[in-house]
């Protein structure tokens, strides 16, 4: 064969595989094209403690201005009531009435314990992977089998995991002075020791800044900062000094201090994000995971820290599952936006699914208001709908709540009657007006017993061996 018959063979084939460089190009382009996602979640946060939503006293200048300079919302959710459900709504997109894990612990047999998300629950990680987007989780997971590494952030979609752990084979209880943060499961792992920082998530936002460093630039990034204030854990907190010239009881400073951190640690995400060049590509998400606690001697009233709202953090009413929201994209937004949109944590999955240009997960029944962040209007749904189990077999330990417009249901047990609130007249929930709408109360009754799917580890109604 002559060499003049080799260069056309060999210009022919080039000539058909360059289309594919091409594409390969335009793929890249289109990734590169594709923001940022950075998603900070706050840790039993009340709707009162922000500046932003009327707190007087505890100072949060960087969120504040966040809200300023995005979209506040005033009605939005959480998915449940507690950490664990509510943060299973949010990574799955599925409602808590139909997700795998509906309280902090499950039913097994006698006993209440941890419930994973199943391998078939499509996480917010596993999603943006598809689509070209290196993940990163820091912070608290606690959708797991503490002693199965399968169920693990690391192994849910996320390519950086690093995530607290207790109560597994592989970690042991950890202590109230120093705990081990372990990094893609059991691989690696650091240490966090409460005088070597102001909080623990300082610490974390340090993982943060080096991840950012170290990450891959040329493709976009979801951050998922699973922050641990204001809980109330002590070991969260080496500051004395913060709001130390108050006067007020020790733990009520711990936990002013810690929402002030908080803000802090927020705000030097903010700061590395511009440093770098990201700020302006990078959509900014920030909520909690439930209402106000009032745990280890903390009065969840002493800040008014679920504002006028009744209940506080495992309540369905009000106070336990209306949370602070806030969406911003600097120069992607218009600023000074305050929304009334009624939207949950299962609306997160799809709204980014659209913002990123992909198919939700078919489990997924969020609403997406990606509309908000272009200046529109989203779609309005028929109803909102929560159901709750805190450990115990007490029938009262079994919660649920709907809310249809400004109406607002809830009922602790299924044996007790449904108690209805007019939110636009009584944003407290304190006068039951459910005698005068028997229709709504027919109504959210078979919501209650209908729209939601059987889970072992949650029966209906919290009973034993009872669907």
């Amino acid at each position: 064969m002559s060499k003049k018959t080799n260069v056309y063979k060999l210009f022919l084939i080039l000539l058909a595989i360059m289309p594919f460089f091409r594409l390969d190009a335009q793929v890249k382009k289109e990734i590169l094209k594709q923001p940022n996602i950075l998603f900070l979640l706050a840790d039993d946060l009340g709707y009162g403690e922000l500046g932003c939503y009327g707190q007087k006293v505890i100072q949060t200048p960087v969120l504040d201005k966040m809200a300023k300079d995005g979209i506040r919302l005033t009605n939005f959710y959480a998915g449940n009531a507690v950490c664990s459900p509510s943060r299973a709504v949010l990574m799955t997109g599925v409602n808590s009435s139909n997700n795998t894990i509906r309280g902090n612990n499950g039913l097994y047999g006698e006993r209440f314990d941890r419930v994973p998300l199943k391998p078939t629950d499509e996480t917010l990680a596993e999603m943006l992977r598809k689509v070209g987007y290196q993940t990163a989780f820091i912070g608290k997971w606690h959708l797991d089998d503490p002693n199965d590494l399968n169920t693990w952030a690391y192994s849910r979609g996320f390519d950086y995991a690093v995530q607290e752990q207790w109560g597994s084979h592989f970690t042991g209880q950890g202590t109230r002075t120093e705990h081990w943060e372990y990094i893609n499961g059991i691989e690696d792992s650091v240490r966090f020791k409460v005088n070597q920082w102001n909080c623990q998530d300082e610490f974390r936002t340090k993982l943060a800044i080096d991840y950012l460093d170290k990450r891959e630039k040329d493709k976009p990034f979801f951050l998922f900062m699973s922050y641990r204030a204001p809980h109330a854990h002590e070991y969260e907190l080496g500051n004395k000094t913060l709001y130390a010239d108050r006067g007020w009881p020790e733990v009520e400073r711990r936990h002013a201090a810690k929402v002030t951190l908080l803000d802090t640690q927020i705000g030097r995400m903010l700061k590395k994000l511009e440093e770098i060049g990201e700020l302006e590509n990078t959509l900014i998400f920030f909520t909690s995971d439930n209402g106000p606690h009032g745990e280890e001697g903390h009065d969840y009233e002493f800040f008014n820290s679920n504002s006028d709202l009744r209940g506080f953090k495992r309540d369905t009413y009000e106070g336990g599952i209306r949370v602070p929201a806030i969406i911003y994209w600097k120069g992607k937004i218009k600023g000074g936006q305050v929304s009334d949109y009624i939207g949950c944590g299962q609306d997160f999955m799809p709204t980014i699914a659209e913002v990123v240009r992909t198919a939700v997960p078919a489990k997924s029944n969020g609403v997406s208001f990606f509309p908000l962040i272009k200046g529109k209007t989203p779609e309005k749904r028929e109803f909102l709908n929560w159901e709750f189990q805190k450990n115990g077999f007490n029938p009262e330990n079994f919660r649920q709540a709907v809310r249809i417009g400004n109406m607002k249901a809830v009922r602790y047990g299924i044996d007790s009657p449904t108690e209805i609130y007019d939110l636009n007249t009584d944003i407290s929930e304190t006068h039951d007006i459910s005698n005068q709408y028997p229709d709504l109360v027919k109504k959210v009754n078979c919501i209650f017993r209908e729209q939601r799917s059987k889970n072992l580890h949650y029966p209906y109604g919290g009973y034993k061996n009872k669907q």
